[in-house]
């Protein structure tokens, strides 16, 4: 079983130089590809200067991280790939895990490892932590991270258990299911487009998890941080965008109340002086509308399976009855 790593590059030239020997050290037995979408510095230079047996692929265009992964992985053959962000340190035998993961069960489409904060090596990391979940009005948690709260790696999290979504800082999958769902939806541009994928996964009846056995560290934020307002924007209109898709039952009624809690949390923004972020949460719902037909066709085309999600408002549990950790839901 052959896996190759794909690390999507704009403009990281840094991240690279700090990165990138990491993975070269101790990914032996995988080819590793750098999809460059369209970088204006001397990223390529450098990695061709520098890491002459790592394969580069040239995106034409900077099409966010769903277009620019589906228009790189064309380009690989192979039984698995490794979507990893250029911002990540691997561990030792980091791939050993992973692949006997998939090699043990065929229904696993998705992998995801132990995701560590690179800052805080203690501490699980924002982007991914000990794997996702979601509750029934789209919004994501994970083990190890609810919202802004992040829990330390005290190994309360050292196992292989399913998950409803993956990370895309670092997830494996098996490149014919990639193919099969024809990969992310490009419309995502960045942000949640794994999450969207992942959903999609389960409900071809697959199986997605997380196996502690295998560590990376994330910086995270490297592209856009938790404070910006673009970040904002996308997070919540793919969200939305995820949710008419993927969500089993009365999506209009999940989509009215789901409307409800975002003005709530665009009033939350308002109070706390962050108005260009409740500016993004309007500009999301503004693009969520003019996408709703284009949304609706494709939910016509995804049978709704899974009811593996939070049955009852992460946000409740979170604001309301201040559960801040995963083991107290």
């Amino acid at each position: 079983m052959n896996i190759a790593i794909v690390i999507l590059n704009w403009n990281g030239k840094k991240l690279l130089e700090q990165f990138l020997p990491s993975v070269v050290k101790h990914s032996k037995d995988a080819d590793i590809y750098v999809a460059d979408n369209a970088s204006t510095d001397d990223s390529v230079l450098f990695l061709k200067s520098h890491f002459p047996k790592v394969k580069i692929i040239k995106n034409s265009e900077n099409g966010g991280f769903a277009k620019g992964y589906n228009d790189a992985l064309k380009h690989v053959d192979t039984d698995i790939f490794c979507l990893l962000n250029s911002d990540i340190e691997v561990t030792k035998d980091w791939l050993v895990p992973v692949k006997q993961s998939f090699i043990d069960n065929p229904k696993i489409a998705i992998v995801q490892p132990k995701i560590l904060d690179f800052k805080r090596k203690d501490y699980f990391e924002y982007a991914g932590a000990a794997g996702g979940f979601i509750d029934k009005f789209g919004y994501p948690y994970c083990r190890g991270r609810i919202f802004n709260t992040v829990e330390k790696d005290n190994g309360q999290y050292d196992d292989i258990s399913p998950i409803f979504w993956a990370s895309g800082a670092c997830l494996f999958i098996r490149s014919n299911v990639y193919e099969e769902l024809g990969g992310f939806d490009e419309s995502f541009f960045a942000h949640m487009e794994e999450i969207d994928l992942c959903w999609r996964v389960k409900n071809k009846g697959y199986d997605i998890i997380y196996n502690s056995n295998s560590e990376v560290y994330h910086i995270g934020g490297a592209t856009l941080s938790n404070t910006n307002s673009k970040k904002t924007f996308l997070n919540f209109r793919n969200s939305l965008f995820a949710l008419v898709k993927n969500a089993k039952g009365n999506v209009a009624l999940l989509v009215f109340i789901r409307l409800i809690l975002d003005g709530i949390a665009g009033l939350k923004f308002l109070l706390e002086f962050k108005f260009i972020h409740t500016l993004a949460i309007l500009k999301a719902h503004l693009s969520f509308y003019s996408h709703i037909h284009s949304l609706l066709q494709k939910r016509k085309g995804i049978k709704h399976k899974t009811k593996y999600y939070r049955k009852t408002s992460i946000v409740w549990a979170y604001f309301v009855n201040r559960k801040k950790f995963y083991k107290s839901l």
